[in-house]
């Protein structure tokens, strides 16, 4: 086979797996907001009102998928204090969790992301791989050692 191949992994928390996988990919809806927030940059906060406003849905049918998607750890959410006219408003938004960072992996091409999005990204992945690595080798008894020296011959 001629074409590139991508180890796509994405961590999930295995008694939540089946309802995250139905939030995000059984409806168009979750995707959209995902890839919209991916265009925006995987780091940037996202407002809902840019959501509202940029995506063809309406506004509960966003903050519903907002809601589901923040209480699976795909989002997180907060507000920030901002200036409208002589008002002063709260505004709600959005970031990727880690795990959020993951399926925008997942959903983006390679060359959307930026070198420093890449990079807090294979970190992120880099570092969650190993500790699940070193929980799974202790429970069926791998020794670290054997790991290690994997590890260094690879990085040869």
């Amino acid at each position: 086979m001629s074409e590139k191949l991508y180890p796509y992994v994405v961590f999930l928390p295995p008694k939540r797996k089946q309802n995250i996988f139905r939030a995000i990919f059984g409806s168009k809806v979750p995707v959209d907001i995902l890839n919209f927030s991916i265009s925006r940059g995987i780091s940037k906060k996202i407002y809902q009102r840019d959501l509202i406003e940029s995506l063809s849905y309406s506004n509960k049918t966003i903050i519903g998928h907002l809601k589901t998607l923040t209480d699976l750890g795909i989002l997180t959410e907060d507000t920030e204090k901002t200036k409208s006219g002589d008002r002063t408003v709260w505004v709600k938004y959005y970031l990727f969790s880690d795990l959020g960072r993951w399926f925008a992996l997942l959903l983006t091409k390679e060359d959307a992301l930026s070198k420093d999005e890449k990079v807090e990204i294979i970190r992120s992945v880099f570092k969650s791989y190993i500790r699940w690595i070193l929980e799974l080798s202790e429970k069926i008894g791998v020794k670290k050692e054997v790991l290690h020296e994997i590890f260094v011959k690879e990085m040869e």
